[in-house]
């Protein structure tokens, strides 16, 4: 289990100047923009305005803090009022977004399409994580606890926005327990099997 705190990460501003991006896990590590098969991010958005088209990518976008979005994709309008609230969409499409009621904090998910699927789920109080997924655990409210006993781990405390990325090893790996007293993100990625069908709102997807 992989921890990552909040305050290492580095803040990328948008070449449209309208919000900054703080990386919070890649698969492979540091893959860039061409290269990634998962990514998850943390925006800060200040300002109306487009997404850059990310064709080959899907993406869940959920606003973790704020008033809320609007997105508009391929012309259809997607009111996302208040937080929590994963919504996936591709990224091929043309897609624009207003802010309801000042700046957000998006919590962004980006998977290539046919090499990764994933779930975001969110989590009040406890999950268990099973099976041989990966799964990237996000604080996002309040303080979380990882409990991997069973896995032969000791447990974990994240405060808002700390991370962590739990990579088991094999079908039958020890589950793992997400305990929040607040609310955390829940991201179960794992290798797309042709043909399965895709799974939305848990949320399955991907967002900027």
């Amino acid at each position: 289990m992989r921890i990552l705190r909040a305050d290492g990460r580095a803040a990328v501003p948008w070449r449209n100047g309208g919000g900054l991006t703080r990386e919070v896990a890649a698969h492979p590590p540091g893959a860039g923009w061409d290269a990634f098969a998962w990514r998850v991010s943390l925006a800060e958005v200040t300002r109306d305005g487009p997404y850059s088209p990310l064709p080959g990518v899907r993406r869940i976008l959920t606003v973790v803090d704020g008033a809320g979005l609007e997105l508009t994709v391929d012309g259809a309008v997607h009111p996302l009022p208040g937080r929590y609230r994963p919504f996936a969409f591709p990224g091929a499409a043309a897609t624009d977004s207003h802010l309801l009621d000042g700046p957000v904090v998006n919590l962004n998910v980006m998977v290539r399409e046919g090499r990764t699927a994933a779930r975001v789920t969110m989590v009040r109080g406890s999950r268990e994580l099973t099976g041989a997924r990966t799964a990237v655990v996000v604080a996002l409210d309040g303080g979380a606890l990882i409990d991997a006993a069973a896995a032969g781990e000791p447990g974990v405390r994240l405060a808002r926005y700390d991370a962590a990325v739990w990579e088991p090893t094999g079908d039958t790996a020890a589950p793992v327990v997400v305990r929040t007293d607040g609310v955390a993100a829940v991201i179960e990625l794992s290798d797309v099997v042709p043909d399965a069908p895709s799974d939305v709102n848990g949320a399955a997807g991907t967002g900027r």
